[in-house]
């Protein structure tokens, strides 16, 4: 019975290892978020941040992440709003990519990359504060 088993845990990781790797990565990330952080305290510092001051496009996102996890949408856009605007251009750019739709999957990636920047650019000058992580009063 276990060997059987085995023999059909193998042939399902030959055949998708993506799957298997995204689902120990996420295993991994809901650990972190939701064990070592609580228990801890001890954070992953953004460096770009400890170094320069500013917040890079990136600053924030495991707080959104933790908040993501508590169905706190609110909190969690407040902490980085560029999430919500890239997860579902993403999700097209696979589709895009799947249909192999290159040149509109290029263009797509392409104006992700430059929303990006410019989140970044933004969320670092006053008039554009409320772009940059933090939390509710």
């Amino acid at each position: 019975m276990l060997t059987k088993w085995r023999s059909k845990l193998r042939l399902h990781i030959k055949k998708n290892p993506k799957l298997v790797w995204g689902f120990f990565l996420g295993a991994a990330g809901l650990l972190y978020i939701k064990v070592w952080l609580p228990t801890t305290r001890l954070g992953i510092p953004c460096v770009f941040h400890e170094v320069t001051g500013l917040y890079c496009p990136g600053c924030g996102v495991t707080r959104a992440a933790a908040s993501l996890l508590q169905f706190d949408l609110v909190q969690a856009f407040r902490y980085n709003a560029l999430l919500f605007l890239l997860l579902p251009l993403y999700a097209l750019y696979v589709v895009m990519q799947k249909k192999q739709w290159r040149r509109s999957s290029q263009a797509l990636m392409t104006g992700m990359v430059i929303i990006t920047i410019l989140f970044g650019v933004l969320r670092n000058f006053p008039a554009f504060a409320w772009l940059a992580p933090t939390s509710l009063l």
